[in-house]
């Protein structure tokens, strides 16, 4: 087991989601009647990552309890009523070490990922958001890291299109793509490698990660990209988690990379 931690930001309200976030957080929100942070958790406990550090915020006893509850939940299990007493005759549950840290219900990202300092050590940390999943290759992403020697790497993708893409030859059509990744323009796809030097360029809870520490992580030339032209989807919307459920369903979900 690889002893770097994985730190997966869980505490935003997901509002844009809010046909199921008024009752649950965003990462709890359910792909094939698993949430989203779990198919996280399995894309990195599949290349050997399974020290996990969670940053909770909006509704994030939810998450403590299912965490609290999966041994029971995924176990055959024998209940001695008289007693109380439990016994698990058959476990189906992953090898995981999570910790599940509360990091206040306003906190931006920069300072959920600042109160992480702690739990994370002084060392190489991975870190993503808990609403993403991607087929990206964690080991080639951590050793692209190691050999650029920068405090930050961040997973540049290229964004699906929302809707089929067209190309033309006059107007007869002579390409038609139902919903890829776009041609051009990269943004952020989150899945980190980070530096502990990091948590120096974070202020406080009011810092959002993607605006002062990123901008000045690139102004010192200290942020790299991982190119990532493959599968990458973050579930903002309810399109989007109807989307994921389509291709989970007909088993051809592209994250799954575990058996």
């Amino acid at each position: 087991m690889s002893d770097i931690k994985v730190a997966i930001l869980a505490g935003g309200v997901g509002s844009r989601l809010a046909e199921e976030t008024t009752i649950k957080p965003k990462p709890m929100v359910e792909i094939g009647g698993r949430p989203i942070l779990w198919h996280i958790m399995m894309h990195y406990s599949a290349y050997n990552f399974k020290n996990f550090v969670i940053a909770l915020g909006y509704k994030g006893e939810y998450i403590k309890k299912y965490m609290v509850d999966y041994c029971s939940l995924n176990s055959n299990l024998k209940v001695r009523l008289k007693t109380g007493e439990v016994q698990m005759e058959k476990s189906y549950t992953p090898d995981w070490t999570v910790e599940l840290i509360d990091t206040g219900i306003a906190t931006l990202t920069g300072g959920r990922i600042k109160r992480l300092q702690p739990y994370v050590g002084n060392q190489t940390f991975m870190l993503t958001w808990g609403d993403g999943v991607s087929d990206v290759n964690l080991r080639d992403l951590l050793a692209f890291h190691r050999s650029h020697g920068k405090l930050v790497t961040l997973t540049a993708v290229r964004p699906p299109a929302r809707f089929g893409h067209l190309e033309f030859e006059g107007d007869q059509i002579n390409h038609f793509t139902e919903k890829p990744q776009t041609a051009e323009g990269w943004i952020n796809g989150a899945f980190f490698v980070c530096e502990p030097e990091v948590f120096d360029y974070i202020d406080g809870d009011m810092t959002q990660w993607e605006r002062e520490p990123l901008e000045q992580l690139a102004a010192d030339g200290q942020l790299m990209a991982y190119r990532h032209t493959s599968f990458w989807q973050c579930m903002d919307t309810l399109r989007d988690k109807v989307r994921l459920e389509e291709l989970w369903q007909t088993g051809s979900a592209p994250w799954k990379i575990w058996e």
